[in-house]
């Protein structure tokens, strides 16, 4: 028995935030998100194109795209260097507690399995695998986005050439709150978790802030379809550094029935 002794440290399914249940993959909230980089990319697109992709309740709100391309330099439980493109249009949501603006994001990029399960698990954000880079080329800030081989997405910003303050980020489209469709089905096809939930980043702290005018180029891919989100009319782009905290979240809406199953 002695040999066993580790197993006092295995938590049972109602203390657990994940499996496996020795080595969850994902941990609960807070987290703290240090020495991080953000790009963000801004352009205009088809308001059609945006309306297609939002579920009801939600209303769009604008024609404008924001793509943050993050690199999360420091997260407890996570990693290092853990890197994410963020998909976001402005969007209402007319609730029995008045009206909430925020981000919906129809799609969502991540290089960590951790990181891809807990926005998936827990947010609801429709976080998929691909490989994402926010590096500087000579005087160029450069985020990019592959899947299956294909570069789908690239943005370009000067760097660092005009300083700005971290409000002009929001000022298109609300990134502090995100908005999400969470979606998780029953064993047996019955209805499940279907909501659309809501966090913020809080406890921002931002070392330093710089605006641009930015490119944003999307490249056509059946499983990262952001070309259905096409370019319209580029506009400016941001870049900053700082820390921030996700503290868990709210549920904005249920949606009510049961389907049959088919």
């Amino acid at each position: 028995m002695s040999e066993l002794h580790y197993l006092h440290d295995i938590p049972s399914p109602y203390d657990a935030h994940s499996v496996p249940l020795d080595t969850p993959l994902t941990g609960p909230p807070p987290a703290r998100f240090k020495d991080s980089e953000v790009l963000v990319a801004q352009y205009r697109t088809n308001p059609a194109a945006i309306a297609a992709l939002v579920p009801k309740p939600l209303v769009p709100i604008s024609d404008v795209v924001m793509v943050q391309i993050g690199r999360w330099g420091d997260v407890a439980g996570m990693g290092a260097n853990t890197q994410e493109v963020n998909v976001m249009v402005q969007v209402e949501f007319n609730g029995p507690n008045g009206k909430v603006t925020g981000a919906y994001s129809p799609y969502f990029y991540v290089d960590s399995d951790r990181a891809m399960a807990g926005g998936r698990e827990f947010h609801g954000q429709p976080k998929r695998f691909a490989n994402v880079q926010l590096e500087t080329r000579e005087d160029l800030i450069v985020g990019t986005m592959h899947r299956n081989g294909i570069n789908v997405f690239t943005a370009t910003l000067p760097y660092k050439s005009k300083p700005c303050d971290i409000s002009e980020v929001s000022k298109r489209v609300n990134f502090i709150k995100n908005i999400n469709l969470k979606l998780i089905p029953q064993i047996d096809r019955t209805r499940g978790i279907r909501q659309l939930t809501a966090r913020d980043f809080t406890d921002v702290e931002v070392t330093e802030c710089w605006t641009g005018p930015v490119t944003s180029r999307i490249e056509e891919n059946a499983q990262a379809p952001m070309y259905r989100l096409p370019v319209l009319q580029h506009l400016e782009g941001y870049y900053w550094k700082g820390a921030f905290s996700l503290v868990g979240g709210v549920v904005l809406h249920e949606y009510e029935g049961t389907p049959t199953p088919k």
